[in-house]
């Protein structure tokens, strides 16, 4: 009796530890699945059915491993991938990334009100009182609350995606014939199947995720102690981002792809799903394409504020006030109304910013990836928990594949 209860009392410990450890890797990896993300899954399955459910597989593994490093590196130094950089590589290399990483993120977060936008069109609220209220919440959630109540309403926001899973499942799929296209895939080599094989990867690795998942862990104040539950936490996030992905391409391929609808968004599919599916189908879209812009519009102003303030030693944190912290609140304050703000323009061109977004992101990807390599295995940093020789292997190879396919993705873009 005395064993049974000590062994539900540390059951209980290490659940209540798991928990507490929880939240940047399950929040970075869901604001992956943004409104870029929802609009290429979306076309994915539109346009190849199950074809290319296979790569999910591959993503998975790709996007828990460059995760885990983030997240440890954050664990093991406490210290933001913009502050590692700048005392790493000096000041003109993190100029130059900072740079990039300014105009990338800045263009997405237009990308996600743009989102918010025109999901909340679909249910018949005009831009005009959509994105400015919206424009508000993110802002005064962040900079009225502390950590732990942001990252609750984060993890809150980040449940809502499963709408997707309902939706997949309400489209009735043949689950023996997506079995069948996933063990044994038709991997085509013509043009449109490939871009749509490295868009997908693209749209799901991204340098923001990092930049968020590494500050969120010093931010949030884990210990050492606690690497494996962070470990943990960043492998669910990676799962989790896949897992919704893999139910959006499974919606549109059922419904969409053998009624020959060809979509170039999110809000297409939503619309397109209304009559094939019913009015249900398509809100639940719809609402889950509200939640990804959302989410995202935190993160990414967030990204962005957490890197400038690290990368030139200046205050960051959440839980800190505008008298401690004017850099990096002014930052995530001014992210948000220009990004709302171009929003309200009337005609602005979004595919040409999208276009710059995605191109800018293409060229930081690599830059990031590589020294996030450099920094993960140097010994004065990391000491024990540099990576092995065969996670080094690994890591690498699966590097050089990402650098490869995110350079063919910029190559096809431009020559389209």
């Amino acid at each position: 009796m005395v064993i049974e209860r000590l062994k539900q009392f540390f059951v209980k410990r290490r659940i209540l530890a798991v928990l507490a450890v929880i939240g940047p890797g399950v929040i970075a990896g869901n604001a992956g699945n943004d409104a870029g993300g929802i609009a290429t899954y979306s076309i994915v399955g539109a346009r190849e059915g199950y074809g290319l459910l296979w790569a999910l597989l591959l993503i998975t593994f790709a996007l828990a491993v460059i995760q885990e490093m983030s997240a440890r590196m954050g664990v093991v130094t406490g210290k933001g991938f913009g502050d590692l950089v700048r005392e790493q590589f000096g000041v003109r290399v993190t100029l130059a990334i900072m740079t990039l990483f300014v105009f990338a993120n800045l263009t997405v977060t237009i990308a996600e009100f743009a989102g918010i936008a025109a999901s909340m069109e679909l249910f018949g609220i005009h831009k005009y009182v959509s994105v400015p209220v919206s424009a508000f919440v993110v802002w005064f959630v962040v900079v009225k609350g502390n950590f732990k109540q942001v990252e609750r309403f984060m993890i809150v926001i980040s449940l809502v995606y499963f709408t997707y899973v309902v939706s997949g499942f309400m489209a009735n799929p043949p689950w023996k014939e997506v079995a069948r296209q996933i063990s044994f895939p038709q991997v085509r080599m013509d043009r449109d199947y490939f871009l749509l094989f490295i868009t997908m990867v693209g749209t799901t690795v991204t340098p923001y995720m990092q930049f968020y998942l590494q500050s969120a862990v010093v931010d949030k104040g884990v210990r050492v102690e606690e690497y494996s539950y962070a470990r943990y936490d960043a492998y669910v996030g990676a799962f989790m981002t896949v897992f919704i992905a893999f139910f959006i391409v499974l919606c549109t391929g059922t419904i969409l792809h053998p009624a020959g609808v060809i979509i170039d968004s999110a809000e297409d599919a939503a619309k397109a799903l209304e009559p094939l599916a019913g009015p249900f189908s398509a809100h639940l879209f719809a609402l889950g394409l509200l939640n990804a812009s959302f989410l995202a519009a935190f993160v990414l102003p967030l990204a962005t504020a957490y890197g400038l303030s690290e990368a030139f030693g200046w205050e960051s944190g959440i839980n800190k006030t505008f008298s401690e912290a004017p850099q990096f609140l002014g930052f995530y304050t001014a992210f948000i109304v220009i990004g709302a703000g171009i929003i309200m323009i009337p005609d602005i061109p979004l595919i040409k910013i999208m276009f710059f977004s995605q191109t800018i992101n293409g060229i930081l990807l690599p830059i990031v990836l590589v020294i996030m390599l450099r920094l993960v295995n140097d010994r004065s940093l990391m000491g024990d928990y540099v990576n092995s020789r065969r996670m080094n292997i690994i890591t690498w190879a699966m590097v050089l594949v990402l650098i490869t396919l995110t350079v063919l993705l910029l190559v096809t873009s431009f020559l389209s």
